[in-house]
């Protein structure tokens, strides 16, 4: 029997609600393959900040690291936003992703067949969308220092060195290796000295890799080109920013961005978590759609967990459950509307019976 150590930060608005279904997600798995996960919950974001003054407690942290992963709902919220830097949720996730080592953001795009009428994209033009977006996540103008607020002038630094892209810039050749073999780099090297180290490194590391297709873009182009051309991607590796705004944009093509998972790795314990925000204005009312939530907890299976059977198990109930018609009231398209509990189950249930 395998154990794995799970802590769970559900944190505010919706996190609470789906992180729910997916932990429950993984307890079906655990019976039907024999393993055990210890799952320990912590405070995380806004809800951290209320209750103990700061996004991300000193416990949380310790908690984390001695996990065999994690798995986030969201953070953030309106009355949070005149905060102070410090004082923000998403600033704890910044120092989650910083206090695990995170470097490695994996954001798929998948566009299920019985969803293309949710998609604002004609469907001649999104049929067959599957890219996978990694983006650094550890540098760039998030990070970088010097940065400063005052009442006249706003700072932030976009900086980076060469481990720092080599490291990002390989996983996302062995994501390239393991699927269509293309990989485009987005940078904007026309403009900005940190995009020209960017581009020169990965050029150099992509003599490591001849069996890949290396493409290089601009961030503006390929912002175009992704609801233009969106099949012609199949792993796009960028830096902090530009990966934050395309793997939003990308999120789009797919229907919902209710749907999309993400997996944070490179680190000490790897992180887990749906892209989308806390929607505190739909918390607690049942209609939030779980299915990212749980399609991380099949990414944490398979990247922290090494469960792949376990994983795809999740993954082709997601689908089959979507292809049976049901939806959560931001799939538009699907005839059987049901609630977040209710999409849960009917998940699980696949994984029972398959």
């Amino acid at each position: 029997m395998s154990k794995f150590k799970i802590t769970v930060l559900p944190g505010d608005g919706i996190g609470v609600d789906v992180t729910r279904e997916a932990v429950a997600c993984i307890e079906t798995i655990g019976k039907k393959f024999g393993h055990e996960f210890a799952f320990e919950e912590h405070l995380m974001g806004g809800c951290a900040l209320d209750k103990v003054g700061v996004p991300l407690p000193d416990e949380t942290l310790k908690a984390a690291l001695a996990s065999d992963a994690v798995l986030l709902g969201a953070v953030g919220g309106p009355q949070y936003d005149n905060n102070p830097p410090k004082l923000k949720p998403e600033t704890g996730l910044l120092a989650l992703r910083a206090g695990l080592g995170v470097f490695a953001n994996l954001r798929p795009a998948f566009l299920h067949e019985t969803l293309i009428d949710a998609s604002p994209l004609k469907a001649d033009i999104v049929r067959g969308t599957d890219l996978l977006i990694v983006r650094e996540l550890m540098g760039g103008a998030y990070f970088g220092q010097p940065r400063e607020l005052t009442d006249e002038r706003g700072l932030n630094t976009m900086a980076y060195t060469v481990p720092e892209v080599e490291r990002v810039a390989r996983v996302a050749f062995e994501a390239a290796r393991l699927r269509r073999k293309k990989l485009h780099s987005i940078d904007k090297a026309n403009v900005l000295e940190s995009s020209q180290l960017w581009r020169k490194t990965v050029v150099r590391l992509a003599a490591e890799y001849p069996d890949v297709e290396l493409h290089h873009g601009y961030v503006d182009a390929c912002a175009m080109q992704l609801v233009m051309r969106p099949t012609d991607y199949d792993v796009i590796v960028t830096e902090n920013l530009f990966g934050d705004i395309l793997s939003d944009e990308a999120s789009v093509l797919t229907g919902s961005i209710g749907l999309l998972p993400s997996a944070s790795i490179g680190g000490k314990v790897g992180l887990y978590e749906p892209i989308h925000g806390s929607a505190p204005d739909i918390a607690g009312k049942g209609i939030a759609n779980p299915i990212g939530t749980i399609a991380s907890a099949a990414m944490l299976l398979r990247y922290s967990c090494k469960l792949e059977t376990e994983a795809r198990l999740i993954e082709d109930a997601i689908t089959a459950t979507l292809k049976a018609g049901y939806g959560t009231p931001d799939l538009k398209g699907q005839p059987n509307r049901v609630t977040t509990a209710e999409m849960g189950d009917l998940i699980r249930k696949y994984i029972e019976n398959n």
